[in-house]
């Protein structure tokens, strides 16, 4: 393909002595030839070892919304490094940061700082149940809250048809599935039999509105709305995940975009255009809990003056300009071109979630849950991928990660985008039908 890895092949060699899978998150590893470092990044663009330009949808999972090395969020962090870094004292930033995300998310009364989505989630869940005085939650299938125990686990189909909760890891206690309850993604009716079976022992429903690990595979209003009116009934609080949609699929986030109310909620990703921080926020009386019952809630480096300077920048340019509508704007189109080559191939596709974060499905019919996933061409997604990361596109090498868009995405990687996507597809519908002739030469 014209695209040469020897210079990050060769670290990873080395890398991989000290470190496991040679990298510092098991997701950066896309196997001992294929993973990448990075030299340095630009806008829409990054380069690695070996120089090779990617036109990038990955944008780290979200959080460079405005584009790599932005001079004013940039600008912003170098200037609050004079205040001298980490001395775990709160600082005046706070409360203007604060301040603007009460602004932006109405259902944010009261907010807390942490470093990572993960932290942010673990910390809601522990104000919920503190809230509620009661141990047991409920997850949804697809859904991806970070890399804790409490959320580390999947439902299962066994051979006889029936459906078993495990152990999304090894290392996971066992005895923490006693307190699980995992449902899927827009049946109603399953999430009310679960409530009305174990409503008086849950502490939370926990949910990503938009799932970001599933193709953004999205909760309808309706269930949303079932959610919502069950955990009134049941006196259970609803902790909305906006770690990655937060301040990305609106300025009020999912909660705005599809009309439902959290109880708590949490932030991260877009928050400070890829600066370490995140954001566990809520009713005042449920976050009350940390004042009255103690609930600890911290670290050393959160609320850094560093990532609160980034985070002032950013989202003030979200909140008071046009940088979301051209997000959005670029996201439609981009929908369309790619639509267009599927199209010619007489391929059948939909696009889920919000555009700027949408998932491509080779599939008749959009998706509602993990189970149509499966049900979906993800093997040819999957090929086209790794010949669009070969091309200079990068997205990430499987279908359940989306395509995330950033302000600095422009109309030259617009043009180059379609064109590398019909000759990545090209080639994946090439290697099917060898693969199928090879198949009728065996037989």
């Amino acid at each position: 393909m014209g695209r040469s890895l020897a210079r990050s092949n060769q670290h990873f060699r080395r890398a991989v002595r000290r470190l496991p899978l040679g990298v510092s998150s098991n997701y950066r590893y896309w196997g001992d030839d294929r993973t990448l470092y990075l030299s340095r990044a630009q806008g829409a663009r990054l380069w690695d070892l070996d120089d090779n330009e990617y036109i990038d949808y990955r944008l780290g999972y979200g959080p460079t919304i405005l584009g790599y090395a932005h001079p004013e969020v940039d600008a912003a962090a170098c200037e609050a490094m004079k205040v001298g870094g980490c001395s775990a004292i709160s600082t005046e930033r706070e409360i203007e940061v604060a301040e603007r995300i009460a602004g932006m998310v109405p259902t944010a009364e009261r907010i807390r700082f942490a470093n990572s989505g993960a932290e942010a989630v673990n910390a809601a869940l522990r104000i919920a149940r503190a809230h509620t005085g009661r141990d047991a939650y409920v997850l949804v299938e697809g859904c991806f809250h970070g890399l804790f125990d409490s959320v580390l686990w999947r439902t299962e189909t066994m051979a006889d048809g029936r459906r078993k909760l495990v152990p999304d890891s090894s290392g996971v206690p066992r005895m923490l599935g006693e307190l699980v309850h995992q449902v899927r993604l827009n049946d109603p009716e399953q999430l009310r039999k679960v409530f009305a079976r174990s409503g008086h022992e849950l502490a939370a429903f926990l949910i990503e509105p938009i799932q970001g690990n599933c193709g953004s595979i999205s909760a309808t209003p309706e269930y949303l709305e079932t959610a919502r009116k069950l955990c009134d009934r049941y006196e259970v609080a609803l902790i909305v995940d906006e770690v990655k949609t937060g301040f990305r699929v609106a300025r009020g986030g999912a909660q705005q975009l599809l009309n439902v109310r959290g109880d708590l909620s949490t932030f991260a990703k877009a928050v400070a255009n890829g600066y370490p921080i995140s954001v566990v926020a809520g009713r005042e009386d449920v976050m009350r809990c940390i004042d009255d019952d103690g609930v600890p809630q911290g670290g050393t480096y959160a609320g850094h003056p560093v990532s609160l300077a980034a985070a002032a920048a950013t989202l003030r340019i979200l909140d008071e300009t046009d940088a979301l509508e051209r997000i959005e704007s670029y996201g439609r189109r981009l929908q369309a071109e790619l639509g267009r080559v599927l199209e010619t191939r007489g391929i059948p596709y939909v696009f889920v979630g919000h555009p700027s974060m949408a998932g491509l499905f080779l599939a008749e019919e959009m998706p509602r849950n993990l189970d149509d996933w499966e049900r979906s061409d993800y093997a040819l997604y999957n090929a086209m991928a790794r010949h669009l990361n070969d091309l200079g596109i990068l997205c990430e090498p499987d279908s359940f990660e989306p395509w995330f868009i950033s302000a600095a995405h422009d109309e030259a990687c617009l043009s180059e985008t379609a064109d590398k996507f019909e000759r990545a597809l090209d080639l994946a519908l090439e290697e099917r039908a060898s693969q199928r002739a090879s198949r009728v030469i065996v037989a």
